[in-house]
């Protein structure tokens, strides 16, 4: 099959033939249909996370149809319409026999603990817990545009943050995690500040249901305090400067919502969550059994992911779109057709 290669941290990668994968004991191989281009790739390419182990092939948010099923992967036949977490749970632990799948510790993730999405065939592996069936209704692109960034942030904005009608949410980082974000608070009656650098991103958010934007500056929590002070806070980017300044512009009682990775050695306004009462919660993925409620969101017209996606490339395209990653990341979301 064909598929982008690291061979090098850091180094461009490669289109090349590199052997399928094979379908394991409680796993499928699926046909890539559609994957996305996440900053967290980019992150992998730059060795980034020790999981990875060159050579690598990259790619976790992913939608394709079933090409093969292993022994035990009970429920799925060739040609099912699927797609899956970017957590791949093992469903036998404490934490997933609770259905918290999303901290597994024993998680698999494509594209980082095994080899990715991009390229023309993928495995998935404890099938029977992690693939999520495909309405009808949905196509392939859409559907890749979910497993990560959109069905973190409809988590981290709806199960964890709890956004309630009325309640005013300000989102820092309108990369596709903060687009995501602001499109589903808006979608759930918030009234939405969206904050960022760049200008095209900012505008992006005004269509996707931001009641407000706000340049990234020294002056924002000055502004979101102008608005009211927002009830939940969400770091969409994974910033120092920009945990401070949310947890600044709280009001009291205020949710703070982690989503964005944080360097090490970042310190917390400790005095403050504890005398203004703050919350701070961190979110990470969702599990497959949760899919179902976003899907008929999306199905019922109530969420839009695909007026997100704002290119569409091919494999060959792919190193180079990578690689651009390095000079900031462009507005909306970039998905791979294999």
């Amino acid at each position: 099959m064909r598929a982008v290669v690291i061979e090098e941290y850091g180094v461009l990668p490669e289109v090349r033939e590199v052997p399928e994968p094979v379908a394991g004991a409680g796993s499928v191989v699926l046909k890539v249909e559609a994957t996305g281009l996440c900053r967290s790739d980019w992150h992998g390419w730059m060795g980034h996370d020790s999981d990875i182990v060159l050579p690598h092939v990259p790619g976790h948010e992913l939608a394709g149809t079933i090409a093969a099923v292993g022994a035990g992967a009970s429920g799925w036949e060739v040609g099912d319409r699927v797609t899956t977490p970017f957590i791949c749970a093992c469903g036998e632990c404490e934490q997933c026999l609770e259905g918290n799948q999303q901290v597994c510790p024993n998680q698999l993730q494509p594209g980082f603990n095994y080899w990715g999405s991009f390229a023309e065939y993928v495995a998935v592996p404890y099938a029977s817990v992690n693939l999520v069936r495909l309405p009808d209704t949905m196509d392939f692109t859409t559907a890749a545009s979910l497993g990560c960034r959109f069905a973190t942030s409809f988590r981290a904005i709806h199960q964890v943050g709890r956004v309630r009608p009325g309640e005013q949410v300000a989102i820092f980082g309108c990369g596709g995690v903060g687009l995501s974000a602001v499109m589903i608070a808006a979608a759930l009656g918030a009234e939405v500040t969206a904050i960022d650098t760049n200008p095209a991103a900012l505008s992006l958010a005004r269509t996707q249901g931001a009641t407000h934007t706000v340049q990234a500056s020294d002056s924002v929590v000055d502004r979101l305090r102008e608005l009211g002070g927002p009830h939940v806070t969400v770091d969409a980017l994974g910033s120092g400067e920009i945990v401070q300044q949310a947890l600044q512009a709280l009001r009291p009682r205020g949710r703070h919502v982690q989503v964005g990775l944080l360097p090490a050695g970042v310190n917390l306004d400790v005095g403050r969550l504890i005398g203004q009462e703050l919350s701070w919660l961190g979110s990470h993925g969702m599990p497959a059994h949760a899919y179902p409620e976003m899907l008929d969101l999306v199905a019922t017209g109530n969420l839009h992911p695909d007026r997100l996606i704002t290119r569409t490339i091919t494999l060959e395209e792919t190193p180079a779109a990578l690689a651009a990653l390095s000079n900031g990341t462009p507005a909306g979301v970039t998905v791979i057709a294999p």
